[in-house]
């Protein structure tokens, strides 16, 4: 499936962005325009099920599929949050980025807490702003918006899709190009034992602190900071 994307600046280098679970483009408002800036072009794409984009079948190879088909390779960067941190993984062999940089990957999805499981992610689609806010005090009120503008073209199936993945340990077992994992402060969805796993492995760890879990949105200047010598 052919993705929708949106585009960012006309730099002689390429940065891909793949966002996150009930997000889309738009999640990347800040970091578009940011790595722009420093001389990239820049292309986001809305995933299956996810803003502008196509509905259908849900299953990470899938969103994987359609990257590829979507997006060239051989950029310079290519970063996934979340949701798009596990496509990206599943992707990043055909995609073959100079760097990829993995920002709190849906790699273990056991991993997350209580009130995270695929029916209670499906019901936030109808969240209210207080809800939203609550959740995220740190979020600039642009992002409240944009969070309420996506929830709307959300297809909750991709949530509820979710549920046969509980429990599986998704994380490769190495990288395939160099690769910087970026966690939340805690991350939900990689523990501390996991990010030694990740080390051990090959990849370079780092945590914002006290960052949470969409943490281009909770803390953009420590966000742009981690990611010091990967843009």
């Amino acid at each position: 499936m052919l993705l929708h994307t949106q585009s960012w600046g006309e730099g002689d280098r390429l940065a891909l962005l793949i966002h996150g679970m009930m997000a889309d483009h738009r999640t990347w408002r800040r970091v578009g325009p940011a790595l722009a800036d420093r001389g990239y072009r820049v292309i986001a794409v809305d995933l299956r099920g996810h803003g502008a984009s196509g509905r259908g079948e849900y299953r990470p190879e899938l969103y994987a599929d359609d990257v590829v088909e979507t997006l060239p390779a051989g950029a310079e960067l290519a970063m996934g949050h979340s949701l798009g941190g596990l496509t990206l993984s599943l992707a990043v062999e055909r995609l073959r980025p100079r760097r990829a940089v993995f920002s709190d990957p849906a790699w273990h999805l056991a991993a997350a807490p209580e009130g995270f499981g695929p029916e209670l992610l499906a019901e936030f689609k109808t969240a209210p702003r207080e809800r939203i806010q609550a959740m995220n005090p740190r979020w600039d009120e642009a992002d409240v918006d944009i969070e309420r503008a996506t929830l709307a073209l959300w297809d909750e199936a991709t949530a509820l899709s979710l549920g046969p993945l509980a429990g599986a340990d998704l994380m490769p077992a190495a990288p395939v190009v160099p690769s910087l994992v970026q966690l939340a402060d805690p991350s939900m969805l990689i523990s501390p034992e996991r990010a030694s796993v990740l080390k051990s492995r090959g990849f370079e760890v780092r945590s914002v602190a006290g960052a949470g879990h969409t943490i281009h949105r909770d803390d953009f200047d420590g966000f742009m900071a981690s990611l010091e010598g990967w843009i």
